[in-house]
């Protein structure tokens, strides 16, 4: 039996659970169908089967890390538990009410997105905390018991509690939690002041009943998991990651579901950063493409923008407010339904559109012969041969060309009396153009621009459709890693165990109380500390203090990185105010001079000091061996069809150049080198695609 240095990381997305196990002298990784109905199933599967081609034990695993979308499907199919809100008395249509403004301003035919607890399971307690904590009315505690009662005869499965101002005093959430533990499980309730003690009440409330929403299903599916991996075998911890990027343990996961939501696209940010560092990257776009969606993340200065708010389940793409706001900490990113499984069809005006949905694993797109019948990405690829059916997935699923053209030809090129590979051509076209859309109207909310970046692509189907999204946004490289069509599960090995504590406390640099900070701060290292030390008992930490600032009368805050603690008096008016300034002037182009500055929330992320990787060095010049082959393509930059070079990725050695039209392939994707570009293996074996100036 080997010692106990197997890591194995898993993500499950909507079409594909990626699995890779780094063992201390190479790694494995495979794909297996995702099972939608049992999630842990295609884990426990896909974990045996990569752990008999590594010949080890489930018992010789160290470590487990686990990325899932369950969380974040569950809330966009509503598929969660029978959920009932406990709030103060006056406040139950809180909820409904939201923003109280029309996200679609000039569409009369908008809709809302129902809130998921209906009406009729919105109580009201009398009870009132004042906005700075004080209790005005004590709680009427009768008032539970009969909510307790009437909520267990609805049937309700879990509990969202959220008093007004609990964020300063959580004194009558706790108690009313104590009493309707009476009448459902105290697991299965979750409170506002834990889960999201910051201030504004739609945005708590929405929150803690979005993590209520989904505990029962959470808890069971966290709990098959740990059992299917105990009868395997295993006696490692099961950690997660979190949409922050850091790993929490199963516990924390257990209690605050809701900080999973995009966990398996943050492992994908995570790795973006790690190859940022390694290949001296300092402005990238990270480009995740998978089976169901497209995620798109800019990576500055080898770091992933954060962001404390995020929104599910969007009625309208693009468009804000019209999804279920939650406030967790999260990496900046923007998803859209646009994957390879993403379904393509003509709309009433006769224009081609694709996604958002996806026909997923089951039935998945029409060449997989499983039942599915109309066109997807992956269909219109195959038409193009981009992709070689035999070599599909490493061979796990074989394609059937035929099946592509007939569901390309029915939903799109018989409607607008075109060839089924034009109609092919425009489906990639369309899906690209959505993805760099996407892109640039991300940046440009961030003040940011895609032009001059490099992009860093993985997932099974963003190394195929890379290069033309990179030159409709102005790049000139591409960036493919090793094990690109796995790349999140990579990136959950390379990510710290960490955890995020916030406080709303109001505070003018005018009267800066540095004792009330540095208190503050105190206990919230105090909190975090205790949830990362579970997972990582004797690394060394590292913190980030951030405080979401604003002039005063301003409606929302910047978030202003601040400098380490602790603090005196005078830090208010000076390291605090030179922070805030740069922050406000770097997105407005502006200050306001003499205008009071507040603090309004504060923020401690800590964790596991991992330091990023050194630059690699440039690879010495490489003869490019001769293609395995070649095959007819159309090109994407020009329409038209062009005989492509077929080669390996694994006889491409370091320093070696290819010119397009080329594809390379490898066991869990394939990447197109389109004609005017160039595409090579660097020292670390990753792909670098250039367009020839």
């Amino acid at each position: 039996m080997m010692s106990k240095t197997a890591r194995l990381a898993v993500d499950i997305g909507g079409t594909f659970t990626d699995l890779v196990l780094a063992l201390p002298d190479r790694s494995l990784s495979t794909k297996v169908l995702t099972t939608p109905e049992a999630p842990e199933r295609a884990v426990l599967d896909g974990t045996a089967t990569i752990l008999a081609q590594a010949g080890i034990a489930a018992s010789d695993l160290a470590l487990v890390i686990h990325g899932t979308t369950l969380a974040t499907n569950a809330l966009i199919e509503r598929k969660g538990a029978k959920t009932a809100l406990v709030t103060t008395e006056g406040f139950r249509d809180s909820l409904e009410m939201a923003y109280e403004h029309r996200f679609e301003q000039y569409d009369l035919y908008m809709e809302r997105p129902e809130p998921l607890v209906p009406r009729p399971l919105r109580f009201e307690v009398p009870e009132r905390i004042a906005a700075d904590g004080e209790v005005l009315l004590a709680m009427e505690e009768s008032s539970l018991d009969r909510i307790g009662a009437a909520a267990k005869a609805e049937g309700v499965e879990a509990l969202a509690i959220c008093f007004l101002h609990a964020y300063q005093n959580d004194v009558h959430e706790r108690r009313a939690r104590e009493i309707l533990s009476r009448y459902l499980p105290a697991e299965v309730i979750a409170i506002s002041s834990e889960v999201c003690p910051e201030i504004r009440e739609y945005e708590r409330t929405s929150t803690t009943v979005a993590n209520a929403y989904v505990l029962p299903l959470m808890e069971s599916y966290l709990q098959r998991l740990e059992d299917g991996l105990k009868a395997l075998g295993s006696t490692c911890p099961l950690l997660l990651i979190m949409s922050s990027g850091g790993i929490t343990t199963i516990e924390t996961a257990r209690r605050f579901p809701i900080r999973l939501v995009e966990s398996g696209p943050a492992g994908g940010a995570i790795l973006a950063q790690i190859l940022a560092a390694e290949n001296g990257i300092p402005r990238a776009l990270a480009f995740d493409m998978g089976g169901t969606t497209a995620k798109i993340t800019l990576i500055d200065d080898m770091k992933p923008q954060q962001a404390r708010h995020f929104e599910i389940a969007r009625a309208a793409r693009f468009v804000k407010g019209s999804g279920i706001p939650v406030r967790i900490p999260v990496i900046d990113m923007v998803e859209i339904g646009a994957g390879g499984g993403s379904i393509a069809r003509v709309d009433g005006l006769g224009r081609i559109t694709v996604g958002p949905d996806s026909a997923g694993s089951m039935p998945g797109p029409a060449c997989y012969g499983r039942g599915g019948t109309m066109p997807t990405v992956t269909d219109a690829d195959l038409v193009l041969s981009w992709i070689d059916p035999a070599l599909f997935a490493g061979g796990f699923i074989s394609l059937d060309p035929a099946a592509s053209v007939t569901a390309c030809t029915n939903a799109v090129a018989t409607p607008l009396a075109m060839t089924a590979e034009t109609a092919a051509l425009g489906i990639t076209e369309i899906v690209t153009e959505t993805m760099a859309n996407a892109a640039r109207v991300h940046a440009v909310e961030n003040g940011k621009e895609t032009a001059g970046r490099t992009m860093i692509a993985f997932g099974g189907a963003a190394p195929l459709h890379a290069a033309r999204m990179a030159a409709k946004l102005g790049m000139d490289r591409v960036l493919v890693p090793v094990g690109a069509g796995v790349g999140s599960a990579h990136g959950f090995l390379g990510a710290p165990m960490g955890y995020e504590v916030v406080r709303t406390r109001l505070v003018s640099l005018n009267a800066f109380d540095a004792a009330l900070v540095n208190d503050l701060y105190d206990a919230m290292r105090i909190e975090a500390e205790a949830v990362v030390r579970l997972g990582a008992p004797d690394a060394t930490m590292q913190e980030v203090r951030t405080g979401f600032m604003r002039y005063r009368g301003q409606g929302h805050e910047v978030a202003v990185t601040l400098p380490d603690g602790p603090y005196a008096d005078g830090d208010g008016t000076t390291a605090f105010r030179t922070a805030f300034e740069a922050t406000y002037h770097a997105l407005y182009g502006r200050i306001i001079p003499k205008l009071e500055i507040e603090v309004l929330t504060w923020t401690l992320s800590l964790t596991e000091a991992k330091p990023l990787p050194a630059r690699i060095p440039d690879a010495p010049p490489a003869a490019a061996p001769p293609p395995a082959g070649t095959r007819r393509i159309i090109d994407p930059g020009t329409g038209g069809p062009v005989d492509a070079a077929i080669y390996n990725r694994a006889t491409l050695l370091p320093g070696a150049r290819i010119s397009g039209p080329a594809v390379i392939v490898e066991a869990e994707t394939s990447t197109l080198v389109p004609d005017g570009f160039t595409a090579g293996p660097n020292a670390a074996g990753h792909l670098l695609i250039e367009r020839i100036a």
